[in-house]
């Protein structure tokens, strides 16, 4: 593949430091926006010696406030592609900086990216990483208790992320019908836990709670970015290699969309 320019939102996140070097090792250009100067050199520090390059934009994602200020933020980097993987869900769940912050950030700064990306013709994939749980109606493969054990969470300590996300996921997928040369993928982790790479994964129709590690994420992350992969993609930990369960995700296209109503998406975010 030619070297690809990718514009990391969030660039300082746990995930997105991990996944700095695995697209920079592809010799692609990767544009890490980050809210703070002093950020800037665990970027760096993250890449040495790899063939592709970094370079930071300072810019905090709070203060994204039209879709305007976000085409800004493209039109600077002038990405092929566009990564969102800018909180967590301990954070996102208003652990730091409340509610507001997550609206301001999870919801409305993602929301103008997406819309943004959406209407640039030159950005062809979007990759928005959300979390497991982000869905309206119950998974077909789920079992009823797995669905209150998300229903309660959703509506318990993550309300407020799960309200920002899913709007966010809704968006992002909405906008594939709007122009259908965007690939959106959605990549949906289970809880993150911090360790290495273990190179196996569960992909695609999962259990409903489990964990991750950041760094399977992100290497995930890098290898759909890499194919022609698309749609909702749950993520646990499981034992496929990372290249077979993208190949097979692929191959039968799975999408955990499945279940939800996409009607309802395209009307909400048109």
């Amino acid at each position: 593949m030619t070297s690809k320019r990718v514009l990391l939102l969030g660039g300082h996140g746990k995930v997105s430091l991990l996944l700095t070097p695995h697209l920079v090792s592809k010799s692609w250009h990767v544009t890490s926006v980050i809210r703070a100067a002093d950020q800037e050199d665990d970027i760096l520090a993250s890449v040495k010696n790899q063939p592709g390059k970094v370079e930071v934009l300072i810019s905090s994602l709070e203060d994204i406030r039209s879709k305007a200020d976000a085409q800004n933020v493209i039109d600077k980097s002038k990405p092929d592609y566009v990564v969102w993987s800018a909180a967590e869900q301990i954070v996102g769940a208003g652990g730091k900086g409340g509610p507001e912050r997550t609206q301001a950030i999870d919801h409305d700064s993602c929301i103008y990216f997406v819309q943004a990306a959406a209407d640039t013709p030159s950005v062809t994939k979007f990759l928005l990483v959300s979390f497991l749980g982000s869905r309206r109606f119950k998974a077909p493969w789920w079992s009823a208790e797995e669905w209150k054990e998300t229903q309660d969470l959703n509506q318990g300590a993550l309300k407020n992320y799960y309200t920002a996300k899913l709007a966010s996921d809704e968006c992002l997928t909405a906008q594939t019908f709007k122009r259908a040369s965007l690939q959106a993928i959605v990549l949906r982790p289970g809880l993150l836990i911090d360790g290495t790479v273990t190179g196996t994964v569960s992909l695609g129709k999962t259990k409903a709670r489990g964990s991750i590690t950041r760094a399977d994420v992100a290497a995930v992350a890098a290898a759909l970015l890499d194919s022609e992969g698309k749609g909702w993609f749950d993520l646990l930990e499981g034992d496929e290699t990372i290249s077979e369960a993208i190949t097979r995700v692929i191959k039968d296209k799975v999408d955990c969309i499945v279940g939800e109503d996409v009607e309802s998406m395209i009307r909400d975010h048109s």
